[in-house]
């Protein structure tokens, strides 16, 4: 759940994974595949993370291991409010307007 972790972070400050990923000096697609939960981050990445977004490692951690112990109809609340708020990012892309 880590990957779903840092996803959920990233599209909570609105950026993308390319931008995330030159932020954090790895390449998109390994971002990617660590969102996924195809690969793993390692410590040095997490840290680079919390850096990055101003929060302790052990929130990160903490916040994974929440989305790890939710329910189905959690799993699926944060599923549907990770994509609405993509879509509120959208409209105010194209509004001209930027979501803090």
């Amino acid at each position: 759940m880590i990957g779903d972790a840092l996803r959920m972070i990233r599209v909570f400050h609105d950026l993308s994974q390319k931008n995330t990923a030159e932020k954090l000096g790895i390449a998109p697609s390994f971002l990617s595949e660590i969102e996924k939960g195809k690969k793993k981050p390692t410590l040095d990445l997490l840290q680079r993370y919390a850096c990055e977004f101003k929060m302790p490692v052990s929130s990160i951690m903490f916040f994974s291991e929440e989305m790890a112990n939710a329910s189905k109809s959690e799993k699926l609340r944060l599923t549907i409010s990770s994509k609405v708020l993509s879509l509120l990012q959208m409209v105010a892309a194209k509004a001209g307007k930027e979501i803090a």
